[in-house]
């Protein structure tokens, strides 16, 4: 009788820098260490967003996506700054070629965090620890950044595991540990488990992975939809998806479910510009412009709409997509109506996106 084949383990780190575009300027500008910082818009509009904050701000309560009038009501004396994604973005391309020095398998998720499998590493070092270890040094020694990194056999408990110790943290969750910590996760945690989903499993009485592990993959499914299937198996320490270094985003945006429903057209639009300001920052710190803008409303009887438009020159100004999402609604004819949530995203990347890639490919270094 043959011996069952025994798949090893893959080992995977996910490295998060520690509040990079905050920790860039604080670098770049000694007046501002130590000192609460935000990188995002101006307080003075309705429409700024919080980017980024440093640790210092973020003892005030400041958070990213958090509007830019609140981070000041929290802490009067937070610096704002405008950010600067070209600097951010060199300093990212820095990043990953120290990350190539140990493996041609990354995924980076933006210009600030990347998965990086090395089950096989160029140097032959064998320890994913101490690969991590060294990754941290060298971003401190060579960028004067820190950097935490979580290490475990897949994607989904390395990247929880990098934000444990934070900042400048490293956490290893092995094989034996990764089950018993997944079931003591609360729902939140989950990957693609929103403020919505989050509360109906609350309602349900399911508030953390080993309530989910007592569900069957049937009534997960008949409740979550498609993600049943992966809460079912993730519960379980079950991820298999490989680190992916060509991997392309078919659309970036961002929507918000407002804690009272929107009858007038005016506050509609307020909300309109801080998400189209959001998006802008996130479009740009992937390097990313979309032909279609696509607004999506759901109303208080959680009927939902999107409705789109499309250029033919690729967009990312806040003013354009602002104006955009504008126009789609006032399309709607949003009189005597309640709205519940608002979104906008860009997606329709198109040849410029996959121009993009192939000249990063050939660097080796791919954005997104």
């Amino acid at each position: 009788m043959e011996e069952p084949i025994v798949k090893p383990f893959r080992k995977i780190i996910h490295v998060d820098m520690d509040a990079f575009y905050a920790s860039v300027e604080q670098r770049d500008h000694p007046e501002y260490r130590g000192k609460p910082i935000v990188v995002g818009g101006s307080p003075e509009g309705r429409g700024g967003v919080v980017a980024t904050a440093s640790y210092e701000a973020r003892k005030f309560g400041i958070r990213s996506a958090m509007s830019s009038k609140r981070a000041k009501e929290l802490c009067p004396q937070v610096i704002f700054i405008y950010p600067r994604f070209a600097v951010y973005k060199e300093v990212s391309e820095k990043i990953r070629e120290i990350f190539h020095r140990y493996t041609n398998l990354i995924e980076p998720l933006s210009l600030d965090e990347a998965f990086l499998d090395v089950t096989e590493d160029k140097l032959g070092i064998g320890s994913a620890i101490e690969i991590a270890q060294q990754i941290k040094k060298a971003i401190k020694e060579e960028l004067q950044l820190t950097a935490s990194a979580g290490v475990s056999i897949n994607k989904f408990v390395a990247k929880i595991a990098s934000d444990l110790n934070k900042p400048d943290g490293l956490a290893f969750i092995g094989p034996s540990r990764v089950e018993q910590f997944v079931e003591k996760l609360p729902v939140e945690k989950f990957f693609g488990v929103g403020k919505v989903t989050a509360e109906k499993m609350k309602k349900m009485n399911l508030h953390t992975g080993a309530d989910l592990k007592k569900m069957t993959e049937a009534q997960l499914q008949k409740h979550f939809g498609k993600p049943g299937r992966f809460y079912y198996k993730i519960v379980r320490g079950l991820d298999d998806r490989a680190v992916q270094p060509d991997r392309e985003t078919k659309s970036v945006g961002a929507e918000d479910t407002f804690p009272y429903d929107l009858t007038d057209l005016e506050e509609m639009i307020i909300q309109l510009k801080k998400l189209s300001t959001l998006v802008m920052n996130r479009l740009q710190k992937h390097s990313l412009k979309g032909r279609t803008i696509t607004l999506k409303i759901k109303y208080h009887d959680f009927k939902q709409i999107t409705r789109s438009k499309s250029f033919e020159e690729p967009q990312d100004d806040s003013d354009v997509i602002l104006e955009t999402a504008r126009e789609l609604l006032i399309a709607t004819q949003p009189e005597d109506v309640k709205v519940r949530l608002l979104g906008i995203s860009l997606s329709n990347f198109g040849e410029g996106r996959r121009e993009l890639l192939a000249e990063e490919r050939n660097d080796q270094l791919t954005l997104f």
